[in-house]
């Protein structure tokens, strides 16, 4: 960026972070012989020429030459900040000016939360803060990969730094449990600054009823044995069994969470239903039982087997008829056709002899006519 130009000498402001290397440059496009020096922003000469009256030794030439001095400044503190002056002694004298400005990052960042332990639905605060940075940071909310926005509130301090904290307001669902809450400070002096904090939520259970046997129907006879899943947190110490208006079999196993019943009958028919419980709430889940006859669902293969034997049979009583169909062309053909050398050698002939020998092709009538039979 450049600062400031008079005639031919130029500079460029600096931005350094607080404790490393500010670089000055000044620097003169056609020089004359004149002679160039670096003044501190109270106009205190740091370098003349190649010479550095001030005693401060952090101060340090990197370069000298009839067009430049350069000079390097360590271990850079928030006292440097200033406007540095470039002067080039000439009729009249020119200068130009370099503006330093020191960055100070933040401190760690402080993550703090109201509640240590949730239940879903519960509203929560999370506040996170940024201490001493110059310019003031910042901060961003992250849960998990979903960005919150945060309530900022900034301070300036006595010795020119900013605090800022950000306060975090939301709902959380079960969801949620184990999700990281993550406070991101975004300053130009540093990078990748975060601090994150992990949700603990507690939820009431989860259930859910699977069928371990049968794998089909339920018939008269069978066995059924039903299981019962659930989860929560804090987990559910109790898992009962009920029937929904009526009692559970007076035979009925119940082992934990397990439900077994023997020897089914259509009297058992009815709803079943597992209830776990925590601290937080109950959930139940219900499973509704049909008993069916023991020969249920037996005929669903015969049916197959006869769509089988009857499409078979259609198609041969189909073959048959288009056997029957040219069979019957074929011997209509043939009688049309005896008839027809009969009649001819008949009426050629002087008698019955003549007359099959005729029929049989023996003539040579040169008029007879020609029938065919189509």
């Amino acid at each position: 960026k450049l600062a400031g130009t008079f005639q031919n000498l130029v500079t460029d402001n600096v931005t350094v972070v607080e404790g490393e290397m500010a670089i000055i440059s000044c620097r003169v496009k056609n020089n004359d012989d004149s002679v160039i020096q670096l003044l501190n922003p109270n106009r205190q000469t740091i370098y003349f020429r190649d010479m550095r009256p001030l005693k401060d030794s952090r101060f340090q030439l990197v370069n000298f030459s009839d067009n430049e001095l350069r000079v390097s400044l360590s271990n850079v503190s928030l006292s440097d900040e200033g406007r540095y002056v470039c002067q080039l002694y000439t009729d009249p004298p020119q200068e130009a000016y370099a503006e330093i400005t020191v960055l100070i990052p933040p401190g760690n960042p402080i993550i703090e939360a109201r509640d240590e332990v949730l239940s879903e639905g519960n509203e929560t605060e999370m506040t996170c803060t940024a201490m001493s940075s110059k310019p003031a940071a910042i901060i961003r909310w992250m849960k998990g990969d979903k960005e919150l926005p945060g309530k900022p509130k900034v301070e300036l301090t006595y010795d020119k730094m900013y605090t800022v904290t950000s306060r975090l307001t939301f709902t959380v669902s079960k969801e949620d449990d184990g999700v990281p809450v993550i406070c991101i400070v975004d300053h130009p002096a540093v990078k990748d600054f975060q601090a994150q904090k992990y949700l603990e939520v507690q939820y009431k259970p989860e259930v859910k009823i699977v069928v371990e046997f049968p794998q089909g129907l339920t018939r008269e006879g069978e066995n059924l044995e039903l299981s019962c899943k659930f989860r929560g947190k804090p987990e559910p110490q109790r898992v009962n069994w009920l029937k929904v208006d009526d009692d559970v079999p007076s035979h009925a196993v119940i082992t934990g969470a397990d439900l077994y019943i023997e020897n089914l009958n259509k009297s058992y028919n009815g709803t079943y239903r597992c209830v776990a419980s925590n601290s937080i709430g109950e959930a139940y889940d219900d499973y509704t039982l049909y008993v069916y006859d023991s020969r249920a669902g037996e005929g669903a293969p015969r049916t197959v087997d006869h769509a089988v034997i009857g499409g078979v049979v259609a198609v041969v009583v189909f073959a048959m008829l288009c056997l029957l169909i040219v069979l019957g062309r074929y011997f209509a053909r043939h009688k049309g056709t005896y008839f027809t050398h009969e009649a001819k050698g008949a009426d050629d002939a002087a008698d019955a002899d003549t007359a099959i020998i005729n029929a049989e092709g023996g003539h040579t009538n040169s008029d007879e006519k020609k029938e065919y039979y189509i």
